[in-house]
């Protein structure tokens, strides 16, 4: 059953949709499952720089709301780009991509547990 990204949006954070693409989704009894990669769009505050797409940081899990009574777990994968003129290694600034947009408090929380993710 292919997840509708309409859809997700209704449920999930938007944010999470816009920059996370939707790579698998799975239920495990009373367990949902959705894991996502962020995309490989460059950082808007690093396109002065020339950045090619270094793998994933390690993949963190966070319990959003309950849906129809299942628990819900986000698999998350940020990405890291490097800096091909310095060797230097970028990732993208959730704070940065927080400011200015309207957000209920479950997701500024949301936000603030993806960004406690450095490694």
């Amino acid at each position: 059953m292919e997840l509708s990204i309409d859809l997700l949006k209704l449920i999930l954070p938007e944010l999470l949709i816009t920059h996370f693409d939707l790579v698998a989704h799975k239920t495990e009894g009373g367990t949902l499952h959705f894991y996502f990669e962020e995309k490989k769009d460059t950082p808007k505050e690093e396109r002065h720089r020339t950045l090619i797409a270094h793998g994933f940081h390690k993949e963190i899990v966070v319990q959003d709301f309950p849906l129809r009574g299942k628990s819900v777990y986000l698999h998350i994968k940020r990405r890291r780009w490097l800096d091909r003129a310095t060797g230097q290694a970028v990732q993208r600034d959730w704070d940065l991509v927080a400011q200015g947009t309207r957000m209920t408090v479950e997701f500024a929380a949301f936000l603030k547990v993806l960004g406690q993710y450095q490694s």
